[in-house]
């Protein structure tokens, strides 16, 4: 018997998918058959879609975002630095 492995949708389909559900071009059954994708999950990305769209349109969501990786990479830099000097230290002090 062999296993059925699933089939992973990437982002840029998902969003057509979405889109012509919420603009009414076909309905969710009519595009389950055309991209073998469960209408109810189709579903669930109109209404993940529909509960974050206004996200798009917040201009902090990016920069928060991008603050915290620069934060988060600068301590993870002095980590490094620390760890280099606590190497060095232990290093000399045991004769290598």
């Amino acid at each position: 018997m062999t296993k059925k492995t699933r089939r992973t949708i990437d982002a840029v389909l998902k969003a057509k998918i979405t889109l012509e559900v919420v603009r009414e071009q076909a309905t969710a059954a009519d595009l389950g058959q055309r991209y073998e994708v469960h209408p109810k999950q189709i579903y669930a990305w109109k209404k993940q879609l529909l509960e974050q769209a206004a996200l798009a349109f917040d201009a902090g969501v990016g920069r928060e975002s991008e603050e915290t990786r620069e934060r988060e990479i600068e301590k993870l830099h002095a980590k490094i630095g620390q760890l280099t000097v606590e190497r060095d230290f232990l290093a000399r002090t045991s004769g290598r």
